[in-house]
């Protein structure tokens, strides 16, 4: 399950109110935020593959298990988009 279309439209960014672009992140940041969140979803596994990119403000705001991480301090510097993984 995905997160809702309709709701990606209606969300901006918390810091600067701009707008969020949907964003594969990198195997390795997944992995970590997976870890991460994983005392918080007891019941599943937390999968974390997408995020909400602000170009305005330069952050990632995850999306795990399929619910936006819309807190600053939750968000991530848009630099872990340009990893390689290879």
């Amino acid at each position: 399950m995905a997160v809702d279309p309709q709701l990606l439209e209606i969300l901006v960014c918390p810091e600067t109110h701009g707008s969020l672009e949907l964003v594969d992140l990198p195997e390795d940041v997944s992995t970590m935020l997976a870890e991460k969140y994983r005392e918080h979803f007891r019941d599943e596994e937390p999968v974390a593959s997408q995020g909400l990119y602000c170009e305005q403000s330069q952050r990632v705001y995850p999306i795990v298990s399929d619910i936006p991480m819309m807190l600053k301090e939750e968000s991530l510097s848009a630099s872990i988009l340009a990893r390689d993984n290879g």
